[in-house]
């Protein structure tokens, strides 16, 4: 049996089985393909150069098993292979920490960002860190930046400390415990924060596969807005004159402009289309407060 010819009878398997994707693959064949090429020891961005490759039948029984694994437990691969790539840079990742997947990883790489930042941006916040990838990212795209990432779950950073360790990112990199910014010391240029905002219907709905992972890096409350109202009540007492806040949001665009009807807010384009990321000035922030007080007065 060839390498590809095993890839397809795992795919197989899979859709059968009907598990779900979203962390790190989209489909059946991605999935078999990092499941199967993980237990052969083979670099997960050679398939082209192994499909070939003949697989002896000890060798595809571990592949299968692993396969059946991620059938039965319904657990996300990243947590059986206790590996997750974000931009091409490999993370550590266990059911302490949620599965990195954030589409602020696309906009640190393209630059997109860089566009609000200047040659002043030298404090960066990663808020709701999770394993920490999103401070690794920042910290190896603008390497005159130190990052300080919080999140409330000491579990989760002590994940974010392998892959800050794993990375050699120690000295740039802090790790602060605490609830939301509370932990934050000063005004920061950049905040990051992908935050807990599934709404709580969702929630009740979710495949096994997120249900996996830790509830308090999910869970937004009844609209998915709960830590965000808090968010962008307290940042502009943490973010410098010209800070700007970069916040994910996924599939709550509704609910948010709900929430916060005459916030002017920059969506920003990702793959996965422009209501996913949004991006709020330090001044459209603090307008945005005292326009709360001048309405209600």
């Amino acid at each position: 049996m060839t390498l590809l010819e095993l890839i397809e009878a795992q795919a197989a398997r899979l859709h059968e089985a009907g598990v779900s994707f979203g962390h790190g693959t989209t489909n059946a064949f991605d999935e078999a393909a990092w499941l199967v090429m993980w237990s052969l020891h083979i670099p997960l961005d050679a398939l082209d150069d192994h499909v070939s490759d003949e697989v002896d039948d000890a060798a595809a029984a571990k592949a299968q098993a692993l396969v059946q694994e991620r059938i039965t437990s319904r657990k996300p691969a990243a947590y059986l292979t206790q590996e997750a790539w974000l931009q091409g840079v490999p993370f550590y990742v266990d059911e302490r920490a949620i599965v990195p997947r954030s589409f602020i990883a696309e906009l640190i790489a393209d630059a997109t960002i860089d566009a609000w930042l200047s040659d002043q941006t030298v404090r960066v916040l990663d808020l709701c860190t999770g394993n920490g990838s999103l401070a690794v990212l920042a910290a190896m795209a603008w390497p005159d930046v130190t990052v300080d990432a919080i999140d409330l779950s000491a579990q989760a950073l002590e994940v974010a400390r392998i892959n800050v360790d794993r990375h050699g990112l120690g000295e740039r990199i802090r790790l602060l415990q605490g609830d939301g910014l509370a932990p934050a010391e000063g005004a920061y240029d950049l905040i990051l924060c992908n935050p807990p905002y599934v709404n709580s219907a969702s929630m009740e709905v979710l495949p096994l596969e997120y249900r996996a992972e830790p509830a308090l890096a999910l869970a937004g409350g009844t609209d998915g807005m709960d830590f965000i109202r808090q968010l962008l009540a307290k940042a502009p007492d943490h973010l410098s004159p010209q800070g700007v806040l970069v916040l994910e949001i996924g599939n709550e665009r509704p609910y948010f402009e709900a929430a916060f009807p005459t916030l002017e807010s920059a969506w920003l384009d990702t793959s996965a289309g422009e209501d996913q990321v949004l991006l709020l000035t330090r001044e459209t922030l603090v307008n945005a407060q005292l326009n709360v007080l001048v309405n209600a007065r």
